[in-house]
């Protein structure tokens, strides 16, 4: 197995985009300057992959232009600091701290700099660090940036949108190959490690999980892959992902080895409800335009899921946003009136669920484009009937 396609890069101009964004947006929020540690707010804004210490990585972004943006590294990690696109393209000062010293007050000086009054960090700051950061600026208000750069990130450019896409179309070849192979007498876990090895094999940097649950632990939707053997006549919901130039991959479809046997064959039942599981998927998905609210793709799917009187096995949300995590906004479920618009990218995933018994999901990535859904994935959505053996 070898990497087939490699993810885009994102220019890095982009990184002066997004910084002056982040910068505009900082000052119409109220707040004086953004706080971020490592995670993908950092990463967004920089490209700076930088490693979880107990050490501090800290981006100061003030809202007023004429205070430079900051990041602060520990010294040992000034050399990949360096080679981030921010960095390089002179879009941020890059400033070290050695180890005896105090990088919170280093912090909190180009805080106070850039007024001080209230400030926003990143959702994935540890709390060691915002307790030293409050302690150090007992004068501020501390909010999330999320309310910042939140309303940056939920839209994906270009760039991004076809990193996405990539890494979607990985994913999909990784099902293909698992759905080809032999399922029938190997335990779940070992189709996990193919998987894994896999999504890998096509590039991705991680393969962040990998669910096969099969027969009974298929109505479980987080099912951790076991080492319950598969066999002919049982479904198997594949739920794969991880990240691909820094973005997410999730794609879920339903396979139904049989071992080449008729009576291992779907009953009436199973082919019913799949039936209206790919109706709602198909439905939900045909539904996405800008303007319409999250909450409706979510509706759009339900209504068809509880006219067939399964409503009380679809028990989770329709989909969640993706992009440098796997899990972000927009998120498609009932309360969530935001208009989606267009650049938004989410997963499109309902599911039927016979606790005990079986179960199904079918998953797939899409964007909101300007007159309709951009389906991301490619792969068959139709009950994957395979032999298995």
């Amino acid at each position: 197995m070898t990497a087939i396609r490699a993810a885009p890069d994102i220019p890095q101009a982009r990184f002066r985009d997004r910084l002056a964004a982040a910068r505009d947006a900082t000052a119409d929020g109220g707040l004086s300057a953004l706080l971020i540690g490592v995670g993908p707010d950092l990463r967004y804004l920089t490209g700076y992959v930088a490693m979880p210490l107990e050490r501090l990585t800290m981006l100061v972004v003030p809202a007023a232009d004429n205070v430079p943006v900051t990041l602060i590294v520990p010294r040992l990690e000034v050399d990949p600091a360096r080679r981030a696109p921010a960095i390089r393209g002179g879009y941020v000062d890059l400033a070290t701290w050695e180890e005896t010293g105090d990088p919170h007050a280093d912090v909190a000086a180009l805080a106070r700099a850039a007024g001080a009054g209230r400030v926003g960090v990143n959702d994935t700051l540890v709390a060691s660090h915002l307790l030293r950061l409050q302690a150090s600026l007992g004068d501020s208000e501390f909010v999330s940036a999320a309310t910042v750069l939140g309303r940056l990130r939920i839209v994906k450019d270009r760039d991004e949108v076809e990193t996405l896409r990539a890494a979607a179309h990985a994913a999909d070849r990784v099902v293909d190959a698992i759905a080809s192979g032999r399922l029938i007498g190997r335990a779940e876990a070992d189709v996990a490690r193919e998987v894994r090895d896999r999504l890998v094999a096509e590039g991705h940097e991680t393969a962040a999980f990998a669910i096969v649950g099969s027969g009974p632990n298929a109505s479980s939707p987080h099912h951790e892959a076991s080492e319950r053997e598969i066999r002919a006549g049982e479904p198997i919901v594949l739920d794969i992902g991880g990240t691909l130039g820094g973005y997410g991959s999730d794609t879920t479809r339903t396979l139904w080895p049989n071992g080449g046997a008729a009576d291992a064959e779907p009953g009436d039942e199973f082919r019913g409800a799949f039936d209206v599981l790919r109706r709602a998927q198909a439905a939900a998905t045909a539904a996405v335009r800008p303007g319409v609210p999250a909450e409706e793709i979510d509706a759009t799917a339900r209504q068809i899921i509880d006219a067939a009187g399964f409503g009380p096995n679809f028990f989770h949300r329709t989909g969640h946003g993706i992009g440098l995590e796997e899990h972000e906004d927009p998120y498609l479920v009932a309360g969530n009136r935001e208009p989606l618009r267009e650049g938004m990218a989410f997963s499109v995933e309902p599911g039927i669920y016979a606790e005990g018994r079986w179960g199904m999901r079918l998953e797939d990535i899409v964007v909101c484009g300007p007159d309709g859904p951009d389906l991301l994935n490619r792969s068959d959505l139709d009950l994957r009937e395979v032999d298995g053996s």
